[in-house]
């Protein structure tokens, strides 16, 4: 496969797996933001910061009001990563790579920029934010249901599965490492029970509320949900499933293909540090420290993809 093709597929999945992962974050910051609204200026600016936007944003608003907020992260095309904006480069990437698509996928592509175009041409009123959120999730969804359904298990197939998980791994650590910390008063308060709202935030942002409670026995308590997104292979956006699913793809690049390039390395490298571990000992060594470590890797991994496999030609 031509290395530009391949780098369209991943790009264009990662971009779509974003603006989901957007439209999740946002959605927890309104259902805190109402439920706290005299913190709600500090939950939109964890938002913003878990999506590493903060120049761009601060760039063109003062304050991190709501509106604004969720205007930057839904229409605004001065935000490359606006879920308008990403939207539209996923539409682009699977244009460039049409022959490598079914009818299905491509359609379902083109549906969703042409609806997202029409839905996020004005501002969104509060009272509609909801529904237009479940929308764009539900839309994600439909691509993604296209893909399994429809498509070869070929290295089309696995180029596209790449881009969606180095997306939702690095979207994972990025609410574990911001979230986390901005929803905890003080760090003496780690491993202590704290109002269930807050905890719910976290697992909201992942779509991970309901599956923690049939998985796990314990209450919302941070050690138990820091286990559930980091270490849990059943949580399809933990960490451990990601990194698994990773190393998977590149397997079979490398048997459809002959050869290892290095990104195989880095990935078993990644999964390495997440197999058989215990929270308790991640707790220790500092869960800032041991997040930040795999986002690090995680973009490296991400580079090294793009390097190994020639996405620029």
């Amino acid at each position: 496969m031509l290395g530009k093709t391949a780098g369209g597929l991943y790009w264009m999945f990662r971009s779509l797996e974003r603006a989901e992962n957007t439209a999740r974050l946002i959605e927890a910051g309104f259902r805190i933001a109402l439920t706290r609204s005299t913190n709600a200026e500090a939950e939109w600016r964890s938002v913003i910061a878990t999506l590493a936007a903060q120049p761009g944003y601060e760039a063109n608003h003062q304050g991190y009001d709501g509106r604004q907020v969720v205007n930057f992260l839904l229409r605004d095309t001065r935000n490359p990563s606006s879920v308008l904006s990403i939207i539209k480069s996923a539409r682009d990437n699977a244009r460039l790579v049409r022959t490598a698509l079914t009818t299905e996928v491509w359609s379902s592509v083109n549906e969703t920029w042409m609806l997202f175009t029409e839905l996020l041409k004005d501002p969104i009123p509060e009272t509609e934010l909801p529904d237009v959120l479940a929308t764009i999730r539900q839309q994600s969804g439909l691509v993604r249901g296209a893909l399994h359904g429809t498509m070869l298990r070929n290295d089309i197939y696995d180029f596209c599965r790449l881009g969606t998980f180095i997306e939702r791994m690095d979207n994972t650590a990025r609410i574990i490492d911001v979230k986390y910390y901005s929803l905890l008063p003080a760090p003496s308060f780690v491993g202590s029970r704290l109002d269930n709202v807050q905890w719910e935030t976290i697992l909201r942002s992942v779509s991970a509320h309901r599956s923690f409670r049939w998985a796990v026995e314990e209450d919302f308590t941070a050690p138990a949900i820091a286990e559930f997104l980091i270490l849990d292979k059943r949580m399809p956006r933990s960490l451990s499933f990601c990194a698994g699913q990773i190393v998977q793809s590149l397997g079979h690049l490398a048997e459809d293909y002959g050869t290892e390039v290095e990104a195989h390395s880095l990935a078993q490298g990644l999964q390495t540090r997440l197999v058989g571990r215990d929270i308790n000992a991640i707790f220790d060594e500092g869960l800032h420290d041991f997040v930040s470590g795999m986002l690090r890797q995680t973009a490296a991994l991400a580079s090294r993809i793009e390097v190994d496999y020639r996405f620029t030609g």
